[in-house]
């Protein structure tokens, strides 16, 4: 076993075909932004960026205000071809996404879009890692994916239940989940309905902060009182039933 771990660290953990793979659904997400690109009016696009700040969702935002007016479609498509990318490959900043769902569409519009963005890109992920994520997985997070799979070993009976904890605390990133799943036997069907239900108190949070986005100064705005009050009632909820089965 030692060996074999040797000489697994000592090359790239990806074969070619796996490489080749990724790069397949990389370019896949990179045709439908062309489609997106190509529908659109002859324009300035220099805002088009992925944001890392408030201040650059602020300026996408006031850009976008007017396209989504007159070219919904295209901004609804290009923002889940976006969305489910940075999901899928596991790029930070979906966060300013979700707001921008809010700034754009409003609560419930944006809720549904932000729950149906993430379930998708999430999904992605878990099959994209399904296919090539293994070696990555076992590279990369050792300790936790050891973690993870004696939990999930520990609670078949009542996983969907765990899987649901896990989506409203803080006990596992979301990102590792997601690529984690496949490799511990976590059944699609429990991983999908457990990202559906789950995540929805975070996108309302996230979501109706969005409305107000002028008035954000940090994302740590995000969680005031009513909104941390929320996401903890929600978690006792998934809490006691967890810690039943585990006892």
């Amino acid at each position: 076993m030692k060996g074999k771990g040797g000489n697994a660290g000592s090359r790239f953990p990806l074969s070619f075909w796996e490489v080749a793979a990724a790069c397949t659904v990389v370019l896949g997400f990179v045709l439908c932004l062309l489609g997106v690109y190509l529908t659109m009016p002859a324009s300035d696009y220099s805002f088009l960026k992925l944001p890392r700040t408030l201040e650059d969702l602020q300026i996408l935002r006031d850009h976008l205000e007017t396209y989504t007016i007159d070219y919904t479609t295209q901004v609804l498509v290009g923002y889940c071809v976006v969305y489910i990318f940075m999901q899928t490959f596991m790029i930070p900043g979906t966060v300013f996404m979700s707001l921008l769902a809010g700034a754009l569409f409003g609560v419930l519009k944006g809720v549904a879009l932000v729950v149906f963005t993430a379930t998708a890109g999430a999904s992605s992920c878990y099959f994209l890692s399904k296919l090539i994520g293994r070696p990555l997985v076992f590279s990369l997070w050792p300790d936790k994916l050891s973690f993870f799979q004696e939990q999930v070993a520990r609670r078949r009976g009542g996983l969907l239940n765990y899987m649901l904890f896990l989506r409203v605390t803080p006990t596992l990133p979301n990102t590792f989940i997601n690529v984690a799943s496949p490799i511990v036997d976590v059944p699609y069907h429990i991983f999908f309905l457990a990202t559906l239900i789950g995540i929805i108190p975070a996108a309302y949070v996230t979501v109706k902060a969005g409305i107000a986005l002028g008035e954000l100064q940090s994302i740590g705005d995000l969680y005031d009182f009513n909104s941390i009050a929320t996401l903890v009632s929600y978690r006792n909820r998934l809490y006691y039933p967890c810690i039943n089965e585990q006892e």
